[in-house]
Parts: structure tokens; sequence; C-alpha cells
């Protein structure tokens, strides 16, 4: 015994009715209701394709026989697959023309550039897009009301089947858009057509977005401005993604939270001690000191712009370093890093790696090499017998060598040849 009727009167057919008749009862009221063709049966079609949703499925079927919509309400009818009324029509269907159409527009991505000063400190940029808007004049019908008619080319569909002869016998078909209403399944009689859009139902306009980049933010992090893409009737506009792209900077590189510096000295600073100066990000220098000794002192100060550096206070930072400063030495001031995101107060490391620099040929004359030597630890004895070879060391050239190996090569391909000769720079 059937509690309620009221799905099986919206399809129009009897409570025993079957499966396919239920089927072809949604068919034939779906597509004479659907918004596309009738805008102002949107309630109805929603209505219908509810209908659907509960007497298609076997079990939700039995429990509205047994105990009416109340009872699918209690069931779950929330926990439907189907999104929407047009997510059922679409299922159904399979697609087609406008009405396979998705409810939201296409999401649009844009790259930002920024440099790493913008990741540190923080900053807003403003973003001028052209988007698609809703007429203002025809408010998204594209004419006058009533205008719209199904396109006769395409029947509606929005697409068109073409058939070409391929060879004697043989044809093949191909599915085009319509060329007449631009896959939309419906025109506009061109005296009808709204003088602002030109029947198109929308048009450009720019549209300035301000995008806030805060403090610790990486490279390819995203920002979506929600319902800010391309409007469309019918439809609920897509999100407009920002994604960051980091320029490479002429100082630091990144690395997580940390930011890494490559500092020359040259051989009697990483021996003896040095001063050198780094400025940050947020314009700040900071003063970096090494001292010989069992530990290096590493000092740095805040310093405001035009400010002397002798007026400045310094903080003492010691850090484990050995005797010497070697070349590609890594060394680390705390809390000097990027700030991390969401909690800008807190920093990474600000990583040094050292490049020593040695001194050029002959610096110094061979008079007072043997001064030098005695003030550096020992040379390590060889002992040399009468059977070893003693050779030179001679300067290596890698584009000599490199264009050695060709030539070799060429010489084994084509066989011995006379004046062939390599030109190095």
């Amino acid at each position: 015994m059937v509690k309620e009727t009221a799905y099986y009167d919206i399809l129009q057919v009897t409570p025993g009715a079957s499966s396919e008749e239920i089927k072809r009862a949604y068919r034939k009221l779906a597509l004479k209701y659907h918004p596309d063709k009738n805008p102002s049966e949107g309630e109805r079609f929603k209505l219908i394709s509810q209908a659907y949703e509960v007497l298609s499925d076997p079990k939700k079927r039995d429990i509205y026989d047994q105990g009416g919509e109340q009872a699918i309400k209690e069931g779950g009818l929330g926990g439907s697959n189907f999104s929407s009324p047009m997510d059922i029509f679409d299922m159904f269907f399979g697609g087609g023309g406008r009405m396979n159409r998705e409810r939201r527009g296409k999401n649009v991505v844009h790259q930002l550039g920024v440099s790493l000063e913008d990741l540190y400190n923080g900053v807003t940029k403003k973003l001028a897009l052209q988007k698609n808007v809703i007429c203002e004049k025809c408010k998204g019908y594209g004419g006058k009301k009533g205008a719209i008619e199904k396109c006769p080319t395409c029947k509606g569909r929005g697409m068109q089947v073409l058939v070409q002869q391929i060879g004697p016998g043989m044809v093949q078909q191909i599915q085009t858009m319509c060329s007449e209403c631009k896959g939309q399944g419906e025109r506009i009689n061109p005296k009808d057509r709204c003088d602002n859009c030109n029947g198109c139902k929308v048009v450009r306009e720019k549209k300035i977005i301000e995008v806030h980049i805060d403090k610790g933010m990486k490279d390819g992090q995203k920002l979506v401005f929600h319902g800010e893409g391309d409007q469309e009737p019918d439809l609920e506009p897509g999100d407009v993604i920002i994604v960051l792209d980091q320029k490479d900077h002429n100082v630091f590189q990144r690395r997580g939270h940390d930011l890494i510096v490559k500092m020359k000295i040259n051989l009697s600073e990483a021996l003896c001690s040095f001063k050198r100066t780094i400025e940050t990000l947020d314009n700040r220098v900071l003063v970096i000191t090494s001292r010989p000794g069992k530990f290096s002192d590493f000092a740095f100060m805040a310093v405001k712009p035009n400010v002397k550096i002798s007026k400045c206070t310094l903080t003492q930072i010691s850090l484990w370093a050995g005797e010497v400063i070697k070349h590609g030495d890594l060394k680390c001031i705390l809390n000097e890093g990027m700030p991390i995101y969401k909690s800008p107060l807190d920093k990474g490391y600000l990583i040094i790696q050292f490049v020593v620099i040695f001194p050029e040929h002959q610096w110094l004359p061979r008079a007072k090499l043997p001064v030098l030597e005695a003030l550096l630890p020992p040379r390590e004895e060889v002992m040399i017998t009468d059977d070893m070879e003693q050779v030179e060391l001679t300067e290596f050239d890698p584009k000599e060598q490199t264009c050695r190996n060709s030539r070799e090569i060429y010489e084994e391909d084509e066989g011995p040849r006379t004046g062939v000769q390599c030109q190095t720079s």
C-alpha cells in the first residue's frame, strides 16, 4: 500500500509503474521543462529531478512507498550521489550541447611574479584582470525576453555531425560545434539582440583585485579568490587562483624557512679573523665578526639606514668555528632567516657559506716563503726512492681537453686527415 503518491503524480505515472516507465516519463518531462528551454520552470524541473532520483532507486522507492517524503528525509536524501537537478539530468542523458554544461564556470589561473623581499616583508599587489560579467542591460538574456529560439541548424544540441567520404563506400562522421549557435543550442534574431552585448549575454570588464601576500609565503603557493572568475547565465562563477612565482635573488637563496648567502673572504681573513656586513631583506645591516681561537665569536647588529656602525650596540653570539674558516664552511645566525608563514615573529636560519679566495701566483717573494712556512703547520714529508719517477704539474684547460677528444673521435670516424685544427678561445 502506497502512503503518498506525490512523486508519482509529478512524473505522471501510477504507483505501479515499472522502472522503464519511470525512465520514459522522466525523459519526456525533463526535456520539456529544462531551464534552458523554459527558464521560468526551474522549480518544476527541480521537483521532477527529485521525484526521479527517489523512484529510480529501488531502496529509496521502497522507503517512500512505506513512509512518504518524510521517511525519505529522515532516511538521508541529502546523502544522494547527485548534487543538483542538473547533475541528474546529465547522468541520465549522457550530456550534449548546453545540457552538459557544468554548474560552475571554469577557474582562471594567473601567475604572479614576486621578489624574495615581497615574501620576506609581506606586500599587497593590485592585479588587473579581464573577465566576463553578465550584461546589465539585458540581464543575461542576450536580447528581448522570448526572443531566444532553438537553433534550427543543430536542433538545440549545440553540435553538428558532418559526414565525409574518405574512400569508395567508406564514410566518416565528425562531430563539431555548431557554427550557427557556437555550441549554445539556441540563437537570437539579430533585430532582437541586445545592443550592449550583441546577444552574447556577457560583456568584457576590467576587474582590479588586491592580492595580500603574507610574510613567509612560498614559491608556488596559491591564493584563491572565490567567485571572481568569468560569469555566465545559469552558472556559478568559477574562482580566480593566483599562483606565486618567486623571482631569483642576486644575494640570497631560499631553502624552506632558511636563507643561504655566500660570503667571499680571502686567505688572511680565513686564518686571522674578518669583519663583514650583510644587508637583510628588510634593510637592516648585520655585522659579522670572527676572531681566531677555540671559539669564533660572530657578532651582528641591526643598523638603520644612514646610521654609522660605531653608534650601534653589538649583540654577541658565540658559535663553534675552530681556529680557521675553511673553504665551504657553513655557519648560521639564528632567527635571521625567512619569517614562518602565519607565525612571522619566528624565523629560520641565515646560513653563511664561506668561499675562501686564495692569492694569485707569485703573490709573495720567494725569499719570504720560508718565513711564511715557519708560521704554518708543517708539511708532510715524502720518502723518495730510486724507483720512483718525478713529474711536474702543468695547467689544465678543460676546453682544450674537450676539443682534443672531439678531434680524436672525428679522426676515428673519417680516417686520418691533415690540416684539421681546433680553435680555442
